[in-house]
């Protein structure tokens, strides 16, 4: 950096993936950055399994995050089971499954744990002549040349700069877990560890796909298996899932640990009676299922003089696509570039950065969306039925589920950064 161009300086708030990638690939264009994360101790730990998509990687070589084969389980194909728990179809598909965990764990790595401030929980922020202020709850504040809202669907940075802006609940949830492989049956461990495999119930889809044991473990014997179970749920149903032991009925998700008994005890029966063997094994056998009621998030612009929203902050899509992480690499490599001119002001980088991503990231959820909408057959018209059918049969749902076909990476974006 030159000495007519002093170091700027991001004010990162969210220390999940897409705080941790803005952080790194901002750093790397040769900005002085700060995260300010609300939970008071490491995020690593937490999520569950995660697709990986050839941009993902592309992302990452361009913050120059280190990847090796401890990444992930590969798998080589996929396979529908129908109820009897026989393959009705099937697809050659190399991939490698992970966990928000392990990328959690890599990107945690590039980025100096000082530059990582817990227990910060955003307030408000202002705009000042020559920058922004953002204020935490504990009356400290952090100002910088850039504010960057990373904080999640639930976006403190978003409800501030678009306060209009409401996540959409689509009308069905996820029951979500995993299982160790040292506990699967010998049939579930030779039909459904080696492949991405679904099963698809009238109305209904379960999906589920190796991924690492406890510790990262990559060892045979040591790793687990990871299901997604999407049930429609209406409003009232949806209200009454989201009602703990404790009474309380939660906002938009409630810990697995607040789970009602009876709710579990439902879902495992209905395993028994809809889904393959295989799957109702791993329902059965997962010692704390969650769930995760699916939402839709779309904003009308990702930035806002020196304001920007990046990730599940702009943008939430259905877990069909599988691209919430790779979407928020995307996001932060595609920044950085437009960052990266010092003689570029702030608000026309972000605007550049505005006009490249948000029409990529609003495909991207509505590709999820159209893949979840025969999930939705209680509030959708007949046109809108014969729409969905079409990402309904097995060859569909093994070609679609979880690729990222549809949308084409900016290959050179990557190259230049």
């Amino acid at each position: 950096m030159s000495e007519h161009h002093p170091t700027r300086k991001a004010v990162i708030i969210g220390g999940s993936m897409a705080g941790l990638f803005s952080a790194i690939a901002l750093r790397k264009a040769g900005w002085d950055v700060e995260v300010h994360e609300r939970v008071p101790v490491a995020l690593s730990g937490r999520g569950a399994g995660i697709v990986t998509h050839a941009s993902l990687f592309a992302a990452l070589r361009a913050m120059e995050i280190t990847v090796d084969d401890s990444i992930g389980v590969p798998t080589t194909g996929r396979v529908v089971l129908d109820p009897r728990g026989a393959a009705m179809a099937q697809l050659d598909l190399p991939q490698i499954l992970t966990s928000w965990s392990k990328i959690h764990e890599i990107a945690s790595e590039a980025l100096p744990d000082v530059l990582v401030h817990r227990g910060k929980t955003l307030v408000r922020y202002e705009e000042t002549d020559t920058g922004v202020v953002a204020h935490f709850d504990d009356g400290t504040s952090a100002a910088g040349d850039l504010l960057i809202g990373a904080d999640g669907f639930r976006s403190t940075v978003r409800e501030q700069m678009l306060p209009d802006t409401r996540t959409s609940y689509a009308g069905y949830i996820a029951w979500r877990g995993m299982v160790n492989e040292a506990d699967l049956s010998e049939r579930a461990r030779d039909e459904m560890f080696p492949y991405f495999a679904f099963c698809l119930p009238e109305g209904e889809q379960i999906l589920g796909y190796p991924v690492a044991g406890e510790g990262n473990d990559m060892r045979p014997g040591h790793r687990r298996y990871n299901f997604v179970w999407y049930r429609p749920a209406d409003d009232a149903q949806l209200a009454d899932l989201l009602t703990g032991t404790d009474g309380v009925t939660y906002d938009l998700s409630i810990s697995p640990l607040l789970m009602r008994p009876e709710h579990v005890a439902q879902m495992r029966d209905a395993a028994n009676k809809l889904l393959a063997p295989q799957f109702a094994e791993l329902v059965a056998k997962t010692q704390t299922p969650f769930i995760q009621p699916i939402y839709d998030l779309s904003v009308t612009e990702m930035a806002n003089g020196r304001v920007v929203l990046l990730g599940d902050a702009a943008f939430v899509g259905r877990p069909h696509c599988g691209m919430g992480v790779t979407k928020a690499a995307e996001d932060a490599v595609a920044l950085a570039e437009a960052l990266s001119n010092p003689d570029v002001t702030v608000a026309q980088a972000l605007a550049d950065f505005d006009a490249l991503r948000r029409p990529v990231d609003y495909r991207v959820v509505e590709h999820a969306r159209a893949l979840g909408a025969y999930m939705q057959a209680q509030v959708l018209t007949e046109r809108e039925k014969l729409a969905a059918a079409r990402h309904r049969s097995p060859e569909a749902v093994l070609r679609e589920t979880a690729t990222a076909d549809f949308l084409e990476s900016d290959s050179k974006l990557f190259e230049r950064f």
